[in-house]
């Protein structure tokens, strides 16, 4: 060894094995100084930059990315000491496709886009079979190009890898094409990964009878089902409305020997929330725990967003208690799911709170988080709180979707400063985004308010020259503007085009009719619309009620009040705020206001006994 380097001259004079260990060392320590390099930026002694909200005393922190230190810890993740004592480089994505690296043989994880956490990784003939069964919708002439394909190894990891990449974009049809090929047609012998997808694909397109016969097929080619069999089946007939398949199915799994995991229950659970049966699944997620089963973070964040949908904001939180004390941890969509669940309230103080704990907990604070806290400012009637996050997550280099600017165009107009909301909406056009129904439909409502009927028939117009047919939404806000001016003739135009075309009219629909016409002192048309409601299949909802009494309370009518309010009660709809307002605008004399007193009070200690969602 020549003299060439002073790291050289210190090891002159050393035996093979000790100059390897050596070299070995000085890597390993180099790697903790770059580590502590790293640790000195992140708990820099320089203060960081704060911003206040408005409507909250609380600020906001700003958690910024270090691009050095992404890449510094990238570089350490895939440098790795094999076994010979040299450093390679593993690139992740490359691995399913290296022997033994395919999806042949693996579990698949329900509902996650991943097989076994591994992106499908397509070859070029792979590629060129998913762009061919995405543009062809013939089944047979998909089979036909297959069949001229030699059956080797590499085609069924082509075929499975792009079954999954078809399931990545929820394209179910090109899946079953593919499945059914390699059940029914091809020389390779199934694994219980093509089942699952052909009953998962089935199950989208709700179709269970084929699911259940897939399922059978399985069996009989002595195909051991797994955990993820079960819970898509389960789905399948959830989806559908089979419950009493749903119980078949755990049970079949107690007899075989593999009770219900997390992952069974979480797609019940899923299953029974997309069919808006919330009740159930409520019973299921306390079954879940009776029966010693261990819910997941995807379970709890199922319920957190339940509870937050149904405005029961204290019930997510005591949720997220429970969850942090069985020792499970939260992900980024569980504190999403809990923002949102404050945003719905209209809690932006405690959202503020949850996005703090998201970034405490070592979670970047994606598009999503910011939006769930820019609806939770809106819904607090806080428009430029909404917008401060809005120009802070650009600011922190997170870009906003369109339902960010959806959600602008709303906090606008909920504040009844439409001119603020159109130029947001105008924004989004700038930025490349086209507006979707959604976005023509809060703008609308937003002039609505204002009772600004050009530019509401303008909007409309538009809506029109966009090929967007106004839907329900849209129409209410029709019929709100033109009640707010007292057009009624317009109004009744509008309902008439509503109910002679293919759009029904929605519970909303009739209560801003109720409300226009019993304002204006109608009551034989309130009583009119109010009685058709079980004809058109529609049930009176707390508001349906409450503009209803509101009319007779504008006459003072208290008797007739007092006989309404016990209708709603009877028929098990529970008063609100402005159904007591109501009560107490009818009254006339100070018994009546003790006598609605008494009345409200004893209901609502009766409601909180009653679990209602």
């Amino acid at each position: 060894m020549e003299m060439g380097s002073p790291l050289e001259s210190l090891f002159h004079g050393l035996p093979k094995y000790l100059e390897s260990v050596c070299l070995i060392m000085i890597c390993f320590l180099g790697t903790l100084s770059c580590r502590f390099t790293i640790e000195a930026v992140l708990y820099s002694p320089f203060p960081r930059s704060r911003f206040s909200i408005i409507g909250s005393g609380r600020p906001l922190r700003q958690r910024g990315k270090d691009t050095s230190i992404t890449i510094g810890e990238e570089r350490n993740e895939n440098i790795f000491l094999d076994k010979r004592g040299k450093w390679r480089v593993s690139n992740p994505k490359k691995l399913s496709r290296k022997r033994g690296g395919s999806l042949r043989g693996r579990g698949w994880k329900y509902g996650s886009g991943f097989v076994d956490g591994v992106f499908p990784v397509l070859s070029p003939m792979a590629q060129q079979i998913l762009k061919f069964v995405q543009r062809e919708s013939d089944a047979a002439k998909i089979w036909a190009s297959l069949d001229t394909l030699p059956p080797t190894h590499n085609l069924w990891d082509d075929l499975i890898n792009t079954s999954v990449q078809l399931r990545l974009n929820k394209q179910w049809d090109p899946i079953v094409s593919v499945c059914e090929w390699i059940l029914y047609k091809s020389s390779f012998h199934p694994d219980v990964l093509c089942y699952n997808l052909l009953i998962d694909a089935y199950g989208q397109k709700l179709q269970h009878k084929k699911a259940e016969s897939v399922y059978l097929q399985l069996l009989e080619a002595q195909c051991i089902p797994t955990e993820d069999t079960y819970a898509l089946l389960l789905r399948a007939y959830c989806t559908c409305g089979l419950l009493e398949k749903c119980e078949a199915v755990l049970t079949e799994m107690r007899k075989n020997g593999t009770p219900p995991g997390a992952v069974v229950y979480n797609a019940y659970m899923d299953g029974l929330l997309k069919g808006r049966n919330t009740v159930k699944a409520v019973e299921i997620f306390q079954r879940m725990k009776s029966d010693r089963c261990r819910p997941s973070t995807d379970t709890y964040t199922m319920m957190i967003n339940l509870y937050g949908k149904a405005n029961q904001s204290a019930t997510a939180l005591k949720v997220f208690d429970e969850m942090k004390t069985e020792k499970c941890k939260p992900n980024i969509c569980t504190y999403t799911a809990l923002i949102n669940a404050f945003a719905r309230d209209g809690l932006c103080e405690k959202a503020e709170e949850i996005f703090e704990e998201l970034q405490e907990a070592g979670h970047e604070p994606d598009v999503y988080a910011y939006n769930a806290l820019m609806e939770a400012y809106s819904r607090a009637g806080f428009p430029f709180g909404s917008y401060e996050i809005f120009t802070l997550m650009q600011h922190m280099g997170c870009e906003p979707d369109r339902a960010s600017y959806n959600i602008m165009v709303d906090a606008f107009g909920r504040a009844g400063l439409h001119e603020e909301s159109e130029a947001v909406f105008e924004e989004l056009k700038q930025q490349g985004m086209t507006p979707t129904m959604k976005s023509h439909m809060l703008l609308l409502s937003a002039y609505s308010k204002a009772g600004n009927i050009p530019k509401c028939e303008l909007i409309m117009n538009q809506m029109h020259k966009s090929g967007l047919k106004p839907d329900t939404f849209a129409l209410n806000s029709m019929l709100n503007a033109y009640g707010r001016v007292g057009r009624f003739e317009k109004m009744e135009e509008v309902l008439t085009a509503m109910e002679n075309s293919r759009l029904e009219g929605d519970i909303s629909t009739y209560n801003i009719l109720i409300n226009i016409y019993g304002r204006a002192g109608f009551l034989s048309r309130v009583e009119e619309l109010f009685q058709s409601l079980t004809s058109r299949g529609l049930k009176a909802d707390v508001v349906t009620w409450t503009s209803k009494m509101s009319a007779y309370a504008r006459k003072k009518q208290y008797k007739k009040c007092l006989e309404i309010f016990e209708e709603m009660i009877d028929a098990g709809c529970y008063p609100d705020g402005g159904t007591a307002k109501v009560l107490l605008a009818s009254c006339t004399a100070d018994e009546q206001i003790e006598q609605v007193t008494t009345v409200i009070r004893s209901i609502h200690k009766e409601a909180r006994n009653v679990f209602d969602i």
